[in-house]
């Protein structure tokens, strides 16, 4: 009896084994698992943007897959790129492309959970123009000599508009503070006496009671007569004694033999302004344009 209970015991081991074995074999996956149908070419648009094109679809309601895959030759190297979108998504960004190669051609293809693929579908888009970048390389000193200075405002008792240019931050120029002031603004002129059209302007306040530019413009001209705003700088100006300020690059856009530094407020508004040292250079004007590289 003994030996009939244990195989009977042993038997029910055996079929639970079995039984749990069957339910180990016969999980199903998840997700959807019939063949994938790619989304309609028509169903894509896409948004020309600077340097990128974004890829827009819409995703049917009844929709048969699970996930994309979307690639495309990137015609700068010749090599392929991919990228995967779930089925919840309805757009993709692609950067750093160029309108100068022309219709990008994008491949879509769906998955469903299992892998199995669905069949290709072409769509093309143009990207956007890349703008290009300008940047400039500060050249040679433009050097000056004091008959080449000139001001509508000097101060008479200090600070004679020389001193701009005589390498001496102890030194300073002053616009009149004595007797009866003119109102703002007031300028430093340059006669360079040769032609000019990039450059970068560059000064030193005064080490000392000093009242420097708070805002000043720029302006050229090619007769010391007609004159043409090319900058404007109205804050972040230094305040501190003897900090110095350049302007980034300008291009006048044009050839010019005069130039107007002009002083159109000072800190704490006073009818006056003062610098111990100015210097303009000649600059390199440097094109970077992707699209026409």
């Amino acid at each position: 009896m003994k030996i009939a209970k244990y195989l009977c015991i042993a038997a029910m081991a055996v079929a639970a084994l079995a039984s749990c074995d069957d339910k180990i074999t016969n999980i199903e996956p998840e997700g959807y698992l019939s063949q994938p149908k790619t989304i309609d070419a028509s169903a894509v648009t896409y948004d020309s943007l600077p340097g990128a094109i974004k890829l827009k679809w819409t995703v049917p309601a009844d929709s048969s897959f699970s996930y994309m895959k979307i690639s495309y030759v990137n015609p700068r190297n010749q090599e392929k790129v991919t990228n995967i979108v779930s089925i919840y998504t309805d757009s993709l960004l692609i950067e750093n492309t160029l309108r100068r190669y022309g219709d990008y051609t994008f491949t879509f293809q769906a998955y469903n959970d299992k892998g199995d693929a669905g069949q290709p579908v072409e769509v093309k888009a143009m990207s956007g123009a890349v703008k290009p970048t300008i940047s400039y390389e500060k050249g040679d000193e433009i050097k000056l000599t004091a008959d080449q200075l000139s001001t509508d405002d000097q101060e008479p008792t200090e600070g004679p508009i020389k001193n701009l240019i005589d390498g001496n931050s102890n030194t300073f120029f002053h616009t009149r503070w004595s007797g009866t002031q003119k109102p703002m603004p007031q300028y430093v002129q340059i006669d360079f006496k040769e032609e000019h059209q990039t450059f970068m302007l560059w000064y030193q306040n005064r080490n000392g009671s000093q009242c420097p530019p708070a805002a000043f413009h720029i302006l050229v001209s090619t007769d010391g007569q007609n004159w043409e705003k090319v900058y404007e700088a109205t804050s972040g100006l230094p305040t501190a004694k003897s900090a110095t300020y350049i302007t980034p690059g300008i291009d006048a856009g044009k050839k010019f033999t005069h130039l107007r530094f002009l002083v159109t407020q000072s800190v704490g508004n006073k009818k006056y302004f003062n610098l111990a040292e100015m210097k303009v250079y000649d600059a390199t004007k440097i094109v970077n344009d992707p699209e026409h590289d």
